[in-house]
């Protein structure tokens, strides 16, 4: 696995932890500890409050979860790549968008860049 491939999958693996004790290990993982997210609906800076945009994003979505759709395009420092938000329940996909993310030199995201492509009732 690439430094890219992890970072991914320790992304998805923050956006679907289940327990706030898990998502806070997660997050941790994840990203530097002044690491940020931004989308079109939030924008937040640190552990805390990435941990909180995901979970408010899972208090919207309950019973979904985030995965992948594609390959992974990196290079350098950068990675892009595409997700659903999917039904645990009945595989429907109401949100769907791409993320860039910024690698800090130890493997963890410093920074992500997130784009919503498609949004319940949008």
């Amino acid at each position: 696995m690439t430094i890219h491939e992890d970072a991914v999958e320790r992304y998805f693996a923050a956006w679907n932890a289940a327990t706030p004790e898990d998502l806070a290990k997660a997050v941790a993982a994840a990203f530097t500890e002044d690491g940020t997210y931004t989308d079109p609906l939030c924008d937040v800076r640190g552990h805390d409050g990435i941990a909180a945009a995901i979970g408010g994003a899972h208090a919207q979505f309950p019973g979904f979860a985030f995965q992948p759709t594609g390959t992974p395009d990196a290079h350098h420092d950068l990675v892009r790549f595409t997700w659903d938000l999917v039904s645990t329940a009945d595989g429907s996909a109401p949100a769907a968008g791409f993320d860039v993310i910024t690698l800090a030199e130890d493997g963890r995201i410093s920074r992500v860049t997130g784009f919503l492509d498609r949004l319940p009732g949008a």
